[in-house]
């Protein structure tokens, strides 16, 4: 029996240690992947991309601006200057290409939603409105005493009634 318990205790310490060889290495990339996951399967991009259309993405330029200047602001690289794939970026420069990849990010994200990629993730169809009319039986039509009377051809109906 003790021979059993210890190699349950081996089992279970190999098995944590392969859980941390394998999350380590992901774990500075879980911020990207809920990026991306955010805008593939929690935006509704058919309704985003009509508001972007009308005249929303002028606010979101003007977010991404905002952004990159308290970005810039808050957080200017030490030197002055930030090395990046090759080449010497001043602060403000840098924290604008880091805005202009997420949003690239996010519209490829959109465009495979609305390729149908995530068809399999997502039901976009819209829900039934309330306005359309169910002749069920689920309307009073001016029969029930308590209820105000509803034009419907039947105001004649309602008086009769009170």
């Amino acid at each position: 029996m003790q021979e059993l318990l210890q190699a349950l205790t081996l089992l279970g310490s190999g098995l944590s240690a392969l859980v941390v060889a394998i999350v380590k290495p992901l774990l500075p990339w879980l911020p990207l992947a809920a990026w991306v996951g955010f805008w593939m399967l929690g935006v509704n991009w058919v309704k985003f991309r009509a508001v972007l259309a009308k005249g929303g993405w002028i606010g979101m330029v003007l977010l991404g601006a905002v952004i990159v200047l308290v970005w810039g602001t808050l957080a200017p690289p030490v030197g002055g200057t930030t090395l990046l794939f090759g080449l010497k970026l001043s602060n403000y420069v840098e924290k604008t290409v880091y805005v202009s990849a997420l949003a690239s990010i996010m519209f490829l994200a959109g465009s495979v939603q609305l390729s149908g990629g995530c068809g399999c993730c997502l039901d976009l169809s819209e829900p039934p409105s309330g306005d359309e009319h169910d002749d069920h039986g689920h309307e009073s039509h001016g029969h029930d005493p308590h209820a105000a009377p509803t034009d419907h051809g039947h105001a004649a109906v309602a008086l009769a009634h009170h």
